[in-house]
């Protein structure tokens, strides 16, 4: 079939795009050249009275093909622009029939037609921000000039879509239809004819302001300013709704091109592009045929009713799927059952969940007492206490009692995927799953495969991530996986930064003016500090006594300063979770620097920057080295959706390849010579940097 096939119908010229999975607008493909050709053909054929847009399949149009971004123009081959010019000179109908996604340049091109209907089910909208620019092909100048200034901002600045429902509300779409769309759509563009309904062109409408514009434009900045710190589009976008306000529709227009281009090479649309490509070649794991077999999960049980428990049977009801949760004490069993209740509830008050549906997804849960309660179970998640013996008791008893191919997940965080798999007959079954908490809140899922996990369990495990709207990476076996072992590695070059001269409240401040919503000492109070420091006196026996050591956080909680939840932590919290910095840890902190032989001194925003987020690049550059992770995308997603890395910067891996690997080597040679050895660049690290290379390619 061509890519776009053009038919005429009962005086309806047919233009369908064909280019699955959403009839992304190609270039390349020559699919907006065929929509062009389409129309002048059908423009100077007599037996045509309108146009039907229409996409095949289930979808109008997802909008561009992203991966022509930044390619120089193909020769010969129309733009989406090209196509759009030529729209407006048209002077017969052209109708669009919407359905499924349609996103971005898909909306930019319907937005071109003079008429629009769609099916119920569709999503509508220009989420361009998302990637860090703005609409391209006169979305800033069109949806305004059909929706008005202040709700055309709105949508384009959220990059949310908005229903049928919704768009017909707005205006964006003129008539809702049932049933077959193409049949329902060809009747619309048949009725426009008949009712003679005029050339609608949206370029010569007006702009409609409630109000006065310049307040508008100045209160949306102010917003923009506080809601998306740290990212250009925005901005961008309310500027280029300004000009469809002052401007004639092409000054606009042109005005709109000028900002898209300026937008497209920063480093913010990169990152953000990154991150994109990056969350689906995630799902992707090497070396495993596509269609290898999965297992069916019609059943899942959840072995803890704590705060991780409770979270991750959450997700499988919110997916339809029955979960047993199993506590042996009854009163556990019972506080962690009212806390789901409650987290529904919650919920269900904020208006983002109806009664009926809570009450759906409690049915879904059963708590039990006993182990031989799992035995029909699929699927078994392990979120008991963070210590080998408890982990491998637990799966020495699920090996008992388990079905014959039920996988048998562990929550750990750090653990021995395959310590914990060695308790076991069947090793080819268990495979780590590693929630990140809130579990009913946070899309990672670290998915750790062992030694011995099978190909099924592993491609059952990255399909179930998407069945519980997690986004899953799979990891290799080492201490902390991927995530806790670059993170560890962050937080202790944050102490001894404290140890050589800073202060909590710099470090933090500089963290979060790279993006981080908190510095590591606001996390660490956040988190609460006696749960690392119960980990650390575990420890204790077993480090190595030549490894540098800073005492700082064991003296804070040997004070009974645990954080938000005592009070106190690193900074003081006076009725308030807002940090207030404390004279006293400044004392303690001089105190621990002279007691450990440092002469403090003054550390500069750019060495604090560097040294926190160069230890994340280089213990990343090892794991890669290692295999422990597929790619260094998957770090990098890792990092945004389970460590809250601003997502503008694209993850520690991009943001090192966007600063350069030579200068990031450069820096961590100077650190190791200057701070210690474990700051001995990764070999990975220094082979990429003499090849000009980055992490990403």
């Amino acid at each position: 079939m061509a890519i776009v096939d053009y038919r005429v119908q009962n005086h309806v010229g047919v233009i369908t795009l064909n280019n699955p999975p959403v009839n992304a607008l190609s270039v390349g493909k020559g699919l907006l050249q065929g929509i062009l050709d389409a129309i002048k053909e059908g423009e100077h054929d007599t037996a045509v009275k309108a146009f039907l847009l229409i996409g095949g399949g289930r979808n109008f149009s997802g909008g561009a093909d992203i991966t022509e971004f930044g390619k120089p123009p193909v020769p010969g081959m129309a733009t989406l622009r090209d196509v759009l010019s030529y729209m407006d000179t048209v002077t017969k109908p052209i109708c669009a029939a919407l359905a499924g996604p349609t996103m971005g340049g898909g909306l930019e091109l319907a937005l071109g037609a003079h008429w629009r209907c769609a099916v119920t089910g569709a999503q509508i909208g220009l989420p361009e921000v998302k990637l860090g620019i703005l609409p391209g092909a006169a979305g800033t100048q069109r949806l305004p000039r059909l929706i008005g200034a202040a709700t055309a901002l709105d949508m384009m600045v959220s990059g949310d879509p908005v229903s049928t429902e919704r768009a017909h509300e707005l205006g964006i779409v003129d008539e809702i239809v049932e049933g077959d769309l193409a049949a329902a759509a060809l009747k619309f563009a048949q009725r426009v004819v008949k009712e003679g309904r005029p050339i609608r062109r949206i370029s010569a409408m007006t702009v409609a302001v409630e109000g006065d514009a310049d307040a508008l434009f100045a209160e949306a900045r102010a917003r923009i300013a506080t809601q998306w710190r740290g990212y250009p589009a925005p901005l961008e976008i309310a500027a280029c709704v300004e000009a469809a306000v002052q401007q004639p529709f092409a000054k606009g227009v042109a005005f709109e091109r000028e900002r898209f281009e300026v937008l497209v090479a920063t480093s913010e649309s990169k990152s953000l592009r990154h991150a994109f490509f990056a969350e689906r070649a995630a799902a992707k794991v090497n070396g495993l045929p596509e269609d290898t077999p999965v297992r069916e999960i019609r059943s899942a049980a959840v072995i803890g009713a704590g705060t991780m428990g409770g979270g991750i049977a959450m997700n499988f009801a919110n997916a339809g799927i029955p979960v047993k949760i199993l506590e042996a004490s009854p009163e556990r069993l019972d506080k962690g059952l009212s806390v789901i209740r409650a987290n529904y509830a919650a919920t269900v008050s904020k208006g983002r969940l109806s009664q009926e549906a809570m009450d759906k997804r409690m049915a879904l849960m059963t708590g039990v007492s006993s182990y031989d309660d799992l035995r029909d179970a699929d699927i078994i998640i392990e979120a008991v206490f963070e210590e080998m013996p408890v982990k491998q008791e637990v799966f020495r008893t699920l090996d008992a009692v388990a079905k014959p191919g039920a996988i048998l997940a562990t929550n750990t965080s750090t653990l021995d995927i395959d310590a914990i798999a060695a308790v076991t007959a069947r090793p080819q079954d268990v495979i780590g799953l590693h929630f990140f908490s809130p579990a009913n809140v946070m899309k990672l899922l670290e998915i750790v495969r062992g030694a011995k996990t099978g190909g099924d369990v592993i491609a059952t495990s990255m399909k179930l991530a998407k069945t519980i709207r997690k986004v899953g990476a799979l990891v290799g076996v080492c201490d902390g996986f991927v995530g806790n072992r670059m993170v560890h590695a962050y937080f202790r070059e944050a102490g001894y930064l404290l140890e050589e001269g800073a202060l909590p409240q710099q470090v933090d401040r500089v963290m979060e003016a790279f993006g981080f919503a908190m510095g590591p000492f606001r996390v660490s109070d956040l988190a609460g500090l006696d749960i690392g420091w119960a980990i650390r006196k575990r420890q204790a026996a077993t480090r190595d006594p030549a490894e540098r050591y800073s005492r700082i956080a064991d003296l804070i909680c040997e004070q009974g300063r645990f954080g938000q939840k005592t009070g106190a932590g690193y900074y003081r919290y006076e009725g308030s979770r807002k940090p207030v910095p404390d004279p006293a840890i400044e004392a303690l902190i001089v105190q621990a620097s002279k007691d450990g032989g440092f002469t403090r001194r003054e550390i500069s925003d750019q060495e604090i920057l560097e040294r926190c987020l160069y230890q994340l690049v280089n213990v990343g550059a090892q794991i890669l080295e290692e295999g422990i992770a597929q790619r260094a995308s998957d770090i990098d997603i890792i990092y945004l959706y389970g460590y809250g890395y601003p997502r503008y910067r694209g993850g520690p891996m991009m943001s090192a390849d966007l600063i350069g690997l030579p200068k990031v080597l450069e820096a961590v040679k100077g650190y190791e010579q200057r701070v210690g050895q474990w700051w001995k660049p990764a070999a990975l690290l220094e082979r990429l940097a003499a090849e000009g290379k980055g992490f990403n390619g």
